[in-house]
């Protein structure tokens, strides 16, 4: 068998090959896709000599409900593996994670001002299988998402809040209370090389502490075989977080498979 990879072109029109690399950046495109995004991050835990890798699956099923409406699914399945927070390594744990479920309802058709946006309910489902790696509760709430794509520039931002749904959660754990926001920024060039930069920052109300990575980076379109697919990769920076949580520089990198139609 032989793998051809062919960074540019991805063995389609030129028109074709533009609308795939705007859906690839648009978060409720109607475009099946399954991106595998591994985080590093590190100096964790109340000594800071912690280390933390996570691998997150996000498969995106699109769903059309009629002529104008879409229903977007978006899964996130982190896969954790936590090292030296504790010493001693009490604090030690590989697993999987709690889930987030987010349903969009997005109309087909941008807005008059060329507008994409979705709306509807994300869920926090407790999968975890360890009491380290899960908040041990399930909870719901609203999720929102807007987004504008012209001239190469993609810009926008997803936001969501979850409540717990638990009345009386574990006793070593805070009722979830967050708010999220990821504004994302991106520029994406004649060869669909995109450059971008994006926060995921999380508001805890109950501990009234926030988690603020930078991400920086780099994207290409290309494809194996006749398969078209994204490799992203870049540093991130916590500006802020939690007294025991990531500090200073971390890495991300993520491939994302692309099914068009």
């Amino acid at each position: 068998m032989v793998l051809a990879i062919s960074w540019s072109p991805v063995g389609l029109s030129a028109d074709s090959q533009a609308e795939l690399a705007k859906q690839a950046l648009n978060p409720i495109a109607a475009l099946y896709s399954v991106p595998i995004q591994y985080n590093w991050n590190q100096k964790l835990g109340l000594g800071g000599d912690g280390e933390q890798s996570v691998t997150n699956l996000q498969p995106v099923l699109p769903f059309s409900l009629n002529d104008d409406w879409n229903l977007i699914s978006r899964t996130i399945l982190p896969i954790i593996d936590q090292h030296g927070l504790v010493p001693g390594g009490s604090g030690d744990s590989f697993g999987i994670g709690d889930v987030t479920q987010s349903l969009f309802f997005s109309p087909k058709q941008p807005t008059a001002s060329g507008w994409i946006w979705g709306a509807g309910p994300a869920m926090l489902l407790a999968t975890g299988g360890d009491e380290r790696l899960s908040a041990e509760q399930w909870a719901a709430g609203p999720t929102v998402v807007a987004l504008k794509q012209s001239n190469g520039w993609t810009r926008g931002v997803l936001a969501n809040h979850l409540w717990t749904l638990d009345d009386s959660p574990p006793d070593n754990k805070r009722k979830i209370n967050q708010t999220f926001a990821q504004p994302f920024f991106s520029y994406t060039t004649q060869t669909y090389t995109t450059y971008g930069i994006n926060t995921e920052s999380t508001y805890d109300w109950q501990a009234r502490e926030w988690s603020i990575p930078i991400n920086l980076f780099v994207s290409q379109l290309f494809k194996v075989g006749r398969h078209p697919m994204s490799l992203q990769a870049g540093p991130r920076y916590w500006v802020e977080s939690p007294r025991d949580g990531a500090q200073g520089w971390g890495f991300r990198m993520a491939l994302t498979l692309l099914f068009p139609k």
